[in-house]
């Protein structure tokens, strides 16, 4: 589901730090989960064939040893998914190459030049893509 941001006075750059806004798109899209699903590897769909059902895990941050309650296909296809060989093609779109970069880094927050280096597409591309009017799958500048 494509959203409109909310509007804001900063145009973000191709520096500007993004990550996925989990919390933003949860808020917005209530297909978010489903996407998810399709995300992950086969085993794990199997796994989490009733996507309907949330499971909540204990997760420790490991560098500040910070206990936070997170959804268990979302650690799953953080921990898991995201490494397998096949996870990241030549063939995935430019906003699932994305998406999925974040989720293979632990949705650290890039810059699209950062992602630019990961995922082999220019920058500007990238930024026009995810720095537009519209947010794609949570993918928001970090603070907005």
């Amino acid at each position: 589901m494509v959203e409109t941001k909310k509007f804001s006075l900063v145009k973000p750059t191709a520096d500007t730090p993004f990550h996925i806004d989990f919390e933003w798109w949860m808020a917005h899209d209530g297909n978010w989960r489903i996407y998810l699903h399709s995300c992950l590897c086969p085993e794990h769909q199997a796994a989490f064939e009733n996507i309907e059902e949330s499971t909540k895990i204990d997760w420790v941050d490991p560098i500040t040893a910070e206990v936070k309650i997170v959804d268990g296909l979302q650690d799953t296809l953080m921990s898991h998914c995201a490494r397998q060989e096949d996870f990241l093609t030549n063939h995935t779109t430019l906003v699932d190459a994305v998406f999925r970069t974040f989720i293979a880094h632990g949705n650290s927050p890039m810059s699209p030049s950062q992602l630019a280096e990961i995922i082999g597409k220019p920058a500007e591309t990238i930024l026009r893509t995810i720095g537009g009017n519209q947010v794609y799958k949570g993918l928001r500048p970090v603070g907005l």
